[in-house]
């Protein structure tokens, strides 16, 4: 069996990462949640995926960001036709890419900067471990 994974972090701005991950990334929303024990949250992926990001709000609690220029997610899309379609779609919600911190990323793909400051590579590779 091969566990699932959920990849969790807190935020101030649950709609902002909305717009970064499924509008722009094109990831599914799989559930929301408010006031749940004093927090909202997010969660998205896509389904039958073994794996989804969860986004969580504390009501009356900031959070101060604390990214890394290599805290990344990274996203393999071995076909370069539906790399190109998910770089465009960022960029068509307004989300324009940067160089990576790390130049390996820049060798096969494209850095984005969510609007927490975390960061979201379009690799254009195969997957190969």
């Amino acid at each position: 069996m091969i566990p699932k994974l959920r990849v969790a972090r807190p935020t101030n701005n649950l709609a902002a990462l909305r717009r970064f991950y499924v509008d722009g990334l094109g990831l599914m929303e799989l559930y929301s949640f408010r006031d749940h024990e004093g927090f909202d949250g997010l969660m998205v992926g896509q389904p039958l995926a073994p794996y989804h990001l969860e986004f969580t709000r504390q009501n009356g609690h900031f959070v101060p960001p604390a990214p890394t220029p290599e805290n990344l997610l990274v996203f393999y899309f071995p076909e370069h036709a539906a790399w190109a379609a998910a770089v465009a779609r960022m960029q068509a919600q307004g989300y324009q890419p940067m160089p990576a911190y790390n130049a390996y990323w820049d060798r096969q793909g494209l850095t984005f900067e969510d609007p927490d400051g975390y960061r979201v590579v379009f690799q254009q590779a195969d997957w190969n471990l």
